[in-house]
């Protein structure tokens, strides 16, 4: 048989030959270095065989598809391990995840922290004589079944059962065997640089009325030296933990009164009110017209956009005068009902609003963080209503401004089309033509993106825009949805040039996602050292001694008459101290004030990240301010 080589060149192999047979066809250093192979897009054991006219690329420890099969390696041995300190734990599963993996077991006993460096040795211990890995497929289900339940291990009996016949495949290495589709190392050698991070309660198959399972957290990757810069940036994700910072800071606070609901401290709503500035500032420069809907609706409406269907479960409800009512998880069809208020023609359109909208959804408990995963989120949503000739161009134009936002925070971005998912309402056709329409205003815009297939919203796909953050980690911020069928559900109609009614397109935008997610984010890219324009205190003078009470006042006045936020110090502490408590409240400005200032009508400055600066006139410093904190440099 013949397949294809990434090069597209051809390779001859015999019938049944494996990956790890196509790897050594094309050279033996190859199958040395091979960790699995990539069959037509999709990563397969190279074990499998591979068939006539396929696509073969060889995987290696080189390509980050390869972290995912020795991160799942590694779980297994983790489970290996477990199962020898504590004989009798029931192993449910094990997965590799974005950055590490994870395996979930109800054990015999409570175990703490300090049992993970117990897990890791003799993790080390079994690694000290490399096992291969062996896989074995076409399991009997019944004979499965059977010593499944021999063994008390009721959560694989639970999955082996969910199985066709046929289609069983199991992982053994040394004396440790689990089901498992792979793929996976060919031996337990390349295990060597790897760590377990934690551990957490999850409930199987996450059902609160299931069983709570013990899951540890790991990480492996085959150089130490790339564990090392990871375990460097997980702590410093630690340092710049948002909650932390927004104590420190008196930004904001939870609490179980309001579940998922955070408390905003006027410091913290300086950050947010600065937001809002910025956001309508651009959507007045980009066209936009702000716009404010209800929260709660009669359930018809739900039921008439499909989010009834799709968003039930996660609504609240109420009623009044025994009418069903929904909040709101959503601001789609409230600016639908603007829309429909009135007649429309060709010349309304572009129809541009913009909502810093309210909306809730109830999330599980347990997913609750801060102010990264709320039930009560502020989006920036605006929607689109235009021909449809007019759908590229605001496309490309809903991205230009994402750029532009997020080059303000230093916020790279990549972006990622997601197409029709399986799920979802309205006739291919109209997927079609809502899918090329963005694919087409992307290849106009000259922008480089993944392909995410499958991940479209319920009623249309979408462009979502990823934020990369000061320490790497990647965010899933923005979103650009073209949507046909909404329009079609509500009846949406414009009157043409041509004095017929035709049908408009709507394109779905939120930029900054939520208020309180964006921040949250922001905090820890910045480690809550906010630039000047977005610092809840943006100076903070200092009098060396009481005499100079008087005129450090005077300073923070001249200061907040220009508009800047500025406050004096004038407790009875020592300015090193004062200094020292305002640097770790990272102020950007520390202006000291004594004799020779008072003298001159001048400040000593501080600045957080370049430190003492001098004596500086006050009226020459004050402009420089505002004219930074304008230009949000």
């Amino acid at each position: 048989m013949k397949v294809t080589l990434p090069d597209g060149s051809g390779l001859d192999l015999p019938d049944g030959a494996s990956g790890l047979d196509a790897a050594a066809a094309v050279g033996p250093r190859l199958a040395k270095a091979a960790v699995a192979v990539q069959v037509n897009g999709e990563v397969r054991d190279l074990r499998l065989p591979v068939r006539e006219g396929e696509t073969l690329r060889i995987i290696t420890d080189r390509d980050p598809e390869a972290l995912a099969v020795l991160r799942h390696s590694t779980a297994h041995v983790m489970a290996q391990a477990v199962l020898h300190l504590w004989p009798g734990t029931k192993i449910a599963i094990g997965p590799a995840i974005a950055d590490g993996f994870y395996y979930d077991f109800e054990l015999p006993e409570p175990i703490g922290p300090d049992d993970l460096e117990r897990i890791e040795a003799e993790m080390r211990r079994i690694l000290a004589t490399p096992a291969e890995f062996v896989r074995e497929d076409g399991v009997d289900k019944t004979a499965l079944l059977e010593r499944f339940r021999s063994e008390h291990q009721p959560y694989k009996v639970e999955l082996a059962q969910g199985l066709p016949d046929g289609d069983i495949s199991l992982y053994r290495n040394d004396d440790f065997e689990d089901l498992c589709r792979g793929p996976h190392l060919q031996t337990t050698a390349p295990i060597k640089a790897f760590k377990l991070l934690s551990q957490a309660g999850a409930y199987w198959r996450g059902d609160s009325s299931n069983t709570m399972l013990t899951r540890i957290y790991g990480t492996a990757f085959f150089k130490q030296a790339d564990l090392d810069e990871h375990l460097r940036l997980l702590e410093e994700a630690r340092r710049r933990d948002h909650r932390r910072i927004g104590r420190e800071l008196d930004l904001f606070h939870t609490s179980e009164v309001a579940p998922g609901a955070p408390f905003w401290h006027p410091r913290g709503m300086v950050i947010w009110n600065e937001l809002t500035r910025l956001w309508r500032e651009l959507n007045r420069d980009w066209g936009y017209r702000e716009v404010r809907t209800p929260i709660i609706y009669s359930v018809d409406i739900w039921r008439r956009s499909g989010h009834w269907d799709k968003y039930r479960e996660n609504m609240f409800f109420t009623e009044k005068d025994e009418r069903p009512l929904g909040v709101k998880p959503m601001n789609c069809p409230g600016h639908v009902e603007i829309y429909t208020a009135d007649r429309r023609s060709y010349r309304d359109l572009p129809m541009r609003l913009a909502e810093q909208g309210l909306v809730h959804r109830d999330e599980p408990s347990g997913a609750l963080h801060g102010l990264l995963r709320v039930i009560h989120i502020t989006q920036d949503d605006a929607h689109i209503f235009c021909t449809d000739d007019q759908v590229e161009d605001e496309v490309i134009g809903c991205l230009e401004l994402a750029r532009h936002i997020y080059g303000i925070f230093d916020l790279p971005v990549r972006l990622e089309l997601s197409t029709r998912p399986e799920n979802r309402i309205g006739d291919d056709a109209l997927w079609d033509r809502a899918e090329g329409a963005l694919a087409n205003a992307l290849a106009r815009a000259g922008e480089a993106y993944d392909l995410n297939e499958g991940d479209g919203a319920f009623y249309g796909p979408k462009i979502d825009l990823h934020m990369t953050d000061s320490v790497g980690r990647s965010w899933q911020m923005g979103t650009v949805q073209l949507d046909y069928q909404m329009p079609e559900r509500f009846d949406m109609v414009y009157t043409g040039d041509d004095n017929a009614e035709h049908r408009p397109a709507m394109v779905h935008r939120a930029l900054f996602g939520a208020f309180e997610r964006f921040i949250g984010i922001l905090i820890e890219h910045y480690a809550g050292a906010f630039p000047l324009w977005l610092a809840p205190v943006q100076a903070i003078v200092l009098p060396v001694a009481d005499r100079h009470d008087e005129y450090a006042t005077g300073v923070a006045d001249d200061l907040v008459a220009a508009g800047l936020r500025a406050e004096p110090d004038l407790r009875t502490e020592s300015v090193g101290k004062k200094i020292a408590e305002a640097e770790h409240q990272r102020i950007p400005c520390i202006l000291v004030v004594g004799d020779k200032e008072v003298e001159a009508g001048a400040v000593s400055l501080r600045r957080r990240d370049e430190g003492n600066l001098g004596a500086r006139p006050l009226a020459e410093l004050r402009d420089e301010l505002v004219a930074e904190a304008e230009q949000r440099r």
